[in-house]
């Protein structure tokens, strides 16, 4: 391993597996976490993937405080942005001000550490969020944080995003950005909790969930999202540019989701949501960006989980 990559937030869903590709691509990785103390949880992350953890390091370090960044990005020329804060709230400043002050954070440290290039994982809440007569998406769309009703995980990440692509043009001095908006992500898992869109199909698959809203999504495969981020870091006409990911196939609602799974969801009263149309050609142009199929996605989700014991088996499987 002759390189260094950093990647925040490494216990995270979609950190573990960027962790790993890197690892497993011999890169040796290092990546931040609130507390060493959860260091172990990354390490048995990567070994689930069946690759050796030996070029991983760490550094403890936050998005809402200065310390550990410089050390975080010392010798780096590579950064992958991935932490951010989940959490379900409606207080917008308890997640709008980690994910800003975060990307702030580590942009500004990479750019003294004097790194090429940051990819940062934004979303599609960044892109698509405001309504539109006609619900069909590309890059040049962005989520307007003033949308009456928006809620507080969409804010964060089109505030971040903005905030990000407004430092590089202002103070970055030379350093690079490329921002991947992924829908939706799901795939098999390598933590060893049910975190972020997994709640979702554990719900599903468990019987807690019984009823969903009335909301269609695209789903982008978690596997495909670290291969994007990748091939964001290395290839030269990336930089500047943010990329939609999605899977292969059409935008789905919660009760398709669950007819894939085997599941008889209801949903919330209310009207059918409108067509939805998320264009991902830049990213297959530029990336080499070949998802997988939605439908395969969705039943190696729900495979992971019954392998990690977080639901139980189905009858076919057991």
């Amino acid at each position: 391993m002759t390189t260094t990559t950093l990647v925040t937030g490494g216990t995270g869903y979609l950190a573990t597996r960027l962790v790993a590709d890197l690892l497993a691509a011999g890169t040796a990785v290092r990546t931040t976490v609130r507390t060493l103390e959860r260091a172990q949880e990354v390490r048995d992350a990567v070994r689930r993937a069946g690759v050796d953890d030996g070029g991983l390091s760490f550094v403890q370090a936050s998005l809402t405080d200065d310390a550990g960044w410089p050390e975080a990005l010392a010798g780096i020329e590579e950064v992958h942005h991935v932490a951010s804060p989940m959490v379900l709230t409606d207080d917008r400043d308890a997640v709008v001000v980690p994910a800003r002050d975060g990307a702030l954070r580590v942009l500004r440290a990479a750019r003294d550490a004097g790194a090429r290039r940051v990819v940062l994982t934004s979303s599609f809440a960044a892109v698509g969020y405001s309504p539109k007569p006609v619900r069909e998406y590309d890059e040049d769309d962005w989520t307007d944080p003033a949308t009456p009703g928006l809620p507080a995980y969409p804010l964060s990440k089109a505030v971040a995003e903005r905030a990000a692509w407004d430092f590089v043009e202002r103070e970055g001095a030379g350093l690079e950005l490329v921002a991947l908006n992924p829908t939706w992500i799901a795939g098999p898992t390598l933590t060893a909790a049910a975190r972020s869109s997994l709640a979702f199909f554990t719900g599903m698959l468990d019987g807690t969930l019984t009823s969903v809203p009335r909301q269609r999504f695209g789903i982008a495969d978690v596997r495909d999202v670290a291969a994007a981020h990748v091939a964001a870091a290395r290839t030269a006409a990336a930089a500047g540019h943010r990329y939609l990911l999605l899977g292969d196939g059409p935008t789905m609602t919660f009760r398709e989701v669950g007819a894939v799974l085997g599941v008889d969801l209801a949903e919330a009263p209310g009207e059918d949501p409108a067509p939805l149309v998320i264009h991902n050609d830049r990213a297959k142009r530029d990336l080499g960006f070949a998802p997988r199929p939605v439908v395969e996605t969705i039943t190696d989700t729900a495979r992971s989980l019954r392998e990690l014991g977080l639901v139980a088996a189905s009858p076919v499987e057991a």
